[in-house]
């Protein structure tokens, strides 16, 4: 591979869910000559491993600063998913079917029915299922289930899919994409971005867009904590569809793909860069989804992977300009919700780029909430 040296308008650092919407954002917007930076291949680490859920009710205990973003990007996925195939022609298999949430225990019961009442409350799309009526939905349910809620507008894409198409679109737009290339340094003037250094030479440009998931920390010109969290994931081959729903327990989750393949997750291990499957981590899941459907035990295991997901501190994305820098943006740490927060960080951080505007969705997720240190 030859080596790099010329001048952007903006660089991205990071070729992940997140990196790709921002670039397919800002090119769409006519942000110039934008310039994707990937260490490895495109989208083969956290987005890949993913399981696809779009689900921020089913995952929400309470209506805090993290829950309208989530949401909003939810909800943007039916034009999102619609624009990439008319780009593209790859369709991501946004599937509507919903998602239901098990009560598998009494403790499991009393947490559903605080989340039932409390989004209840507040307006949301939610039902309450009594078990028969559960398992009128989904027969391979757990016979012991105590009750269900079922959340139609929490869906699925099929995350593979969204990479490739994703992939297709930059190309197509023109956004000039550098692979198997690490950045060894961002450069800065005066407190302003003037660059960056890469194993195969330099960029000049005015502004960087840290996408780089748990290698971010690695990067920036200030310290920013970004935890690696490694989760497993096992695919089983489940042709007839045994279920046609997510389905969740507070344990762990199966997900139905187009194809017959069954996705039952995951762990959450404090593992370093340690990317493995592990016995322990197998066994886990595959009893937390036989807790959810006994005839998971009969499936043939068809793969099993890991990926890393990027955790802040406080368990929340980081989002927008860094103060201390100009010209410096961050759109990390997105840890469990890469895929569901793709389409609304590719819009806001365009915007805040482009136009200067910095949503107020993006204000509870802003670096300036950690004490950064200048290096």
């Amino acid at each position: 591979m030859g080596s790099v040296k010329h001048i952007a308008d903006v660089v991205i650092i990071g070729g992940g869910v997140i990196g790709l919407s921002i670039a397919r954002a800002l090119a769409l917007r006519g942000a110039g000559r934008i310039c994707l930076i990937e260490r490895g291949s495109l989208g083969q680490e956290a987005s890949f491993a993913a399981a696809g859920m779009l689900a921020p009710q089913a995952e929400a205990n309470a209506q805090d600063d993290f829950f309208p973003l989530a949401c909003r990007s939810r909800d943007l996925y039916a034009s999102f998913a619609e624009s990439l195939r008319d780009e593209t022609g790859i369709d991501i298999e946004l599937d509507n079917t919903g998602t239901l949430y098990l009560a598998l225990t009494y403790h499991d019961l009393a947490e559903i029915e605080k989340r039932f009442a409390w989004q209840t409350a507040a307006g949301l799309a939610v039902e309450k299922l009594t078990p028969s009526q559960a398992r009128e939905l989904e027969p391979c349910l757990n016979p012991g289930i105590l009750g269900a809620l079922r959340f139609p507008l929490d869906v699925q894409v099929e995350n593979r899919r969204l990479l490739s198409a994703l992939t297709n679109s930059v190309s197509k737009l023109a956004v000039e994409i550098i692979t198997e290339t690490s950045v060894e340094s961002i450069k800065t003037e005066k407190d302003r971005i003037s660059g960056v250094q890469t194993s195969r030479g330099s960029i000049s440009c005015p502004t960087v867009v840290v996408a780089a998931g748990t290698w971010s920390g690695l990067l920036s010109k200030t310290v920013l904590q970004i935890e690696p969290v490694r989760g497993q994931m096992i695919s089983l081959d489940a042709r007839p569809q045994l279920t046609h729903h997510v389905i969740y327990s507070p344990r762990g989750y199966i997900v139905p793909r187009q194809d017959g393949r069954l996705l039952a997750g995951s762990t959450s291990e404090h593992a370093g860069f340690a990317k493995q499957v592990t016995a322990g981590g197998v066994s886990t899941i595959l009893a937390n989804a036989q807790e959810i459907a006994p005839a998971v035990a009969n499936l043939p295991i068809v793969d099993m992977w890991a990926g890393l997901r990027p955790r802040a501190p406080d368990n929340l994305p980081v989002l927008g300009p860094c103060d201390e820098i100009g010209g410096l943006f961050y759109a990390t740490g997105h840890y469990r919700n890469g895929i569901l927060l793709a389409p609304v960080t590719g819009e806001l951080i365009a915007a805040a780029i482009i136009d200067g505007v910095v949503s107020p969705l993006l204000g509870p997720f802003s670096p300036r909430r950690f004490d950064l240190v200048r290096v």
